[in-house]
């Protein structure tokens, strides 16, 4: 089977590999940054990490300390330096370490999951996150959460963790950490420079959220209106199930021709069209599968993401894990029921059964009734709308990408990978 990935916009193949990683590809570092005095070397010195930090190990008993609020490891987001979640020692815990405000929080299980955050506020902690902070005055507090979150350290933290199923990197480890220190005034600039983009980052992160939730609203209003025609789905589009018979299914004797062969994966990932593939069918492949023309929706019917939906943006194979639904043209237009099964994706979902898993059949799913427009006018006029909504969400999304990679780039360049 191949490894790789297409992008069918760009034409260009990719490496699909492992790891924890994922999102945003690791930008280009710009060649002439290097040349500002911001970013000159000459006075930086070569430090441990553990000479210039230290891993606290405070600990207390939350209640009788006045703390209200405890953080598990699930409560850091990879990639993000904020806590937006966190449990309430009331409810109970077991947690004694503690963390004050403005201490960095590193998760060392799973170091590749990239969990750091800057605690906003006093708590405990779970004895899989360290709390580190700046000892002495060389390395400046508002600078180490960014070399926490630096592709050098985390090749480190992920290199020297120890364990199969549950790895964790021990303190030691880290702290042989080597990197070049800058001077004091250039490690301010850095860190004002740096928190002037993460504060970039969280307002177009609110900005995508408002627009989101506005949407939702907009669509619950359009697809409510009175005088609507309401149809069952199996009355006003066609349903089938794809097919893929061999076992085991990695058998590479199907793969590698040219028809594009998707999975779940690719259609929970993508939240309007399915423009990427990791895998292909040969003649072989095809004769025990089933295939289906662009533009068709197709929805996740197996496990966690049960009505999760995206449209083909080319003929593809697919599993029986997926559905293939197209619209009655003479009555409904494709992309309004598209719309339609997305912004409703959480009733769909009710209507999946669980004996081993979750799973939802074309039985189960033909009563689901739709309601539209009579005139296909209407109909196109309300998908204009959602898809005008749309398009100025994904320009906030794609912002917001961008001063990701801006970060990134920095950070980049200031901790350069070996």
């Amino acid at each position: 089977m191949s490894s790789t990935t297409t992008s069918i916009s760009s034409g260009k193949r990719t490496g699909s590999g492992g790891g924890g990683g994922g999102g945003i590809t690791m930008p280009q570092v710009n060649p002439h940054w290097a040349r500002l005095p911001l970013f000159n070397r000459k006075n930086w010195t070569r430090v441990r990490f553990g000479d210039v930090v230290e891993n606290l190990n405070e600990t207390c008993e939350p209640e009788a300390a006045g703390l209200e609020r405890f953080i598990g490891l699930e409560h850091l987001e990879p990639g993000s330096l904020h806590i937006r979640a966190w449990g309430n020692v009331a409810d109970g815990t077991t947690f004694t370490r503690r963390c004050r405000s403005g201490q960095v929080l590193f998760g060392k299980r799973r170091a590749y999951q990239r969990k750091v955050a800057v605690a906003e506020f006093d708590a405990v902690v779970s004895g899989d996150i360290y709390v580190l902070a700046p000892q002495g005055d060389r390395l400046l507090p508002e600078l180490l959460p960014f070399l926490c979150l630096s592709e050098r350290f985390f090749q480190h933290a992920v290199g020297t963790s120890a364990g199969s199923l549950s790895p964790r990197t021990n303190w030691s480890s880290l702290a042989s950490f080597e990197f070049d220190l800058p001077p004091l005034d250039q490690q301010r600039r850095f860190a004002e420079i740096l928190w002037a983009v993460d504060a970039a980052e969280r307002s177009y992160g609110s900005l995508e959220e408002d627009l989101r939730n506005a949407q939702r609203s907009l669509e619950r209003d359009l697809f409510r209106q009175r005088g609507m025609r309401k149809e069952k789905i199996s009355d006003v589009a066609s349903i089938q199930r794809g097919r893929f018979t061999p076992r085991p299914r990695d058998d590479p004797k199907y793969f590698g021709g040219a028809m594009p062969f998707i999975q779940t994966a690719q259609v929970i990932a993508s939240r309007l069209w399915v423009d990427s593939y990791d895998q292909t069918l040969n003649d072989l492949g095809v004769s025990v599968s089933k295939v289906f023309p662009k533009d068709t929706i197709v929805m996740v019917i197996a496990g966690t993401y049960v009505g999760s939906v995206a449209k083909l943006a080319f003929e593809s194979a697919f599993t029986d894990s997926l559905l293939g639904i197209h619209a009655k043209s003479a009555i409904l237009e494709n992309d309004y029921l598209f719309y339609y099964l997305r912004h409703f994706e959480a009733q769909v979902d009710s209507l999946a059964t669980e004996v081993a898993q979750r799973n939802l059949s074309i039985t189960g799913l033909q009563d689901f009734e739709v309601t539209f427009p009579k005139d296909l006018k209407e109909q196109r006029k309300i998908v204009s709308e959602i898809e005008r909504f749309e398009r100025i969400c994904e320009e906030a999304k794609t912002v917001l990408a961008q001063i990701k990679c801006l970060q990134q780039s920095l950070i980049y360049q200031i901790y350069p990978p070996k």
